[in-house]
């Protein structure tokens, strides 16, 4: 991309092969030497966010870091690229930093509950991480198609670890779903590069005049259709609450940093990389997907409304706050796609410490339904509190980091002048009260079921990390305009993509 000063690193292909190398030693250890397994696991999170982290001032000056494995090339115009930009380093470092405290709490959660096949699941984990780290740091579609899949296959073991007969059918029902997403942008991709001659993504797209406008709208609709699914845009969802019979550590893995996170991803590379922001305007492609986005926030908030089981109330909740992410980028205005990119983030540390709480109530209670938690506040405070807090961040209310990704997209919906999302957000947000609260109410102000008020909070390898997300929560919210956060790199990839200065 002209004008840019690049700056040649091996460091971006590092990141993602340590969790690979890590992966073969898991295997390697097995079951014989547990401690020695999970110290791989440990050390591959650790040495991943160093290596993520030593970019970001490179990032934050301004430049772009590349490498380009000689080997790897299959033609000249497709080849595997490292690339690390704004974006990319955004979701690298989100993704790397959660996925040590989401280590520490799997070690946590597989010992207390003695689960079977914990090799399986902490090699999966690492091949999961290699390729969510390989999605961020992608130069080009084909790059990230690779990992992109390499990601699909990774998380499978995970969702089918209990191998019960519904783990099963979750699991089948995933691969249907995903598997359909890949050929979609497959399909999607082999035609970006007939019609560009490239996959490289550029900063305003690389599809402008290279087709008819009818048939520049059915593409992007293809690729709405692959990433989608992973993004878990309505009707493209049902797997995701399926999914929800895997352990708690893979859920917050799919719903914080990996599977739903590496769909808008995509997203946004092909909305301001693929299309850019004058074709989209140009086709009037921002308006229908913003529809789509908004009828999935309001739809799975109802349907979260309905779930007394916790994990699958969470789960739709999910659904429809990824959908806040799509419409902020759908806006096609600074302040939309800023609410939009740093939603990535902020959603991520919320709903990580509600997964990682809902799990620790049922390693420690042995409950997964909502009605079963009643007075949960007086025997776990310290669990129940974090989740409080989350919860009311999910809702938007300050000082949370929720408040900070909804500001901006409802002054990016006026930007865009459409009055009419933000009165979605409003309403999704009373939604998000109204499934949200009843469960801290419940914890807080009735007695426990069975009578026993006891103080009793689950394992300190568990409680940890909750309170760190937690304390993130409210860090990223009171304090965004730190150096470092999440929302100075929404700021630079947000200036790149709208050539701002």
């Amino acid at each position: 991309m002209t004008g840019e000063i690049i700056v040649h690193s091996i460091r971006p292909a590092l990141a993602v092969l340590i969790s690979l190398i890590v992966s073969v030693l898991i295997l390697a250890t097995g079951s014989r030497h547990k401690n020695l397994r999970e110290f791989w696991s440990i050390i591959a999170a650790t040495s991943k966010f160093a290596i993520v982290i030593s970019l970001m001032p490179i990032i934050l000056s301004g430049k772009v870091v590349e490498y380009s494995p000689k080997l790897m090339a299959l033609s000249p115009a497709i080849s595997i690229v490292f690339r690390v930009d704004a974006l990319g380093q955004f979701y690298a470092s989100l993704s790397s930093g959660l996925w040590i405290l989401t280590t520490i709490y799997s070690i946590g959660y597989m010992r207390n509950l003695e689960e079977h096949n914990q090799t399986r699941y902490f090699f999966a984990f690492a091949v999961c991480v290699a390729a969510t780290v390989g999605i961020a740091y992608s130069g080009n579609l084909f790059t990230l198609f690779i990992f992109y899949e390499l990601l699909s296959i990774g998380a499978y073991p995970l969702v089918i670890h209990h191998e019960s007969d519904e783990a099963m059918r979750a699991g089948r029902k995933y691969l249907l779903y995903v598997l359909f997403g890949g050929v979609m942008v497959l399909g999607a991709m082999t035609m970006t590069y007939v019609l560009a001659g490239t996959l490289s993504f550029g900063h305003n797209g690389i599809l402008a005049g290279t087709a008819s406008p009818a048939f520049l709208r059915l593409l992007f609709l293809t690729f709405v259709l692959g990433f989608g699914v992973k993004s878990a845009i309505m009707p493209l969802h049902s797997w995701l609450p399926s999914a929800m019979v895997a352990p708690t550590p893979v859920s917050a893995l799919l719903h914080a940093v990996a599977v739903v996170k590496a769909g808008v991803f995509g997203m946004t590379r092909l909305i301001y990389n693929i299309y850019g922001v004058d074709l989209m305007k140009e086709l009037g492609l921002g308006f229908p997907l913003a529809v789509v986005a908004s009828i999935t926030i309001l739809m799975a908030s109802v349907y979260a409304l309905r779930q007394d089981n916790l994990k699958r109330r969470l789960a739709y909740s999910t659904i429809s706050q990824l959908s806040y992410i799509i419409l902020g980028l759908a806006l096609l205005t600074p302040s939309g796609a800023t609410g939009g990119i740093l939603h990535i983030a902020n959603q991520a540390v919320m709903k990580i410490t509600l997964f990682f709480t809902a799990g620790a109530i049922y390693v420690h209670t042995g409950k997964k339904n909502i009605s079963e938690m009643r007075g949960l506040g007086k025997k776990m405070p310290i669990t129940m509190t974090a989740f409080a807090i989350a919860a009311v961040g999910m809702t938007g209310f300050p000082p949370t980091a929720g408040f900070i990704t909804k500001w901006y997209l409802a002054i990016g919906a006026l930007e865009a002048g459409h009055v009419i999302f933000v009165l979605v957000l409003l309403v999704s947000a009373m939604l998000n009260a109204a499934y949200f609260l009843p469960p801290v109410y419940n914890a807080f102000f009735k007695d426990p079921i069975d009578g026993d008020s006891e103080y009793d909070e689950a394992p300190w390898m568990m409680l940890g990390p909750i309170i760190i997300t937690t304390i993130l929560v409210l860090v990223l919210g009171a304090f965004a305009n730190l150096p470092y956060t999440p929302l100075a790199l929404a700021h630079v990839a947000v200036r790149e993509f709208f050539g701002l200065p």
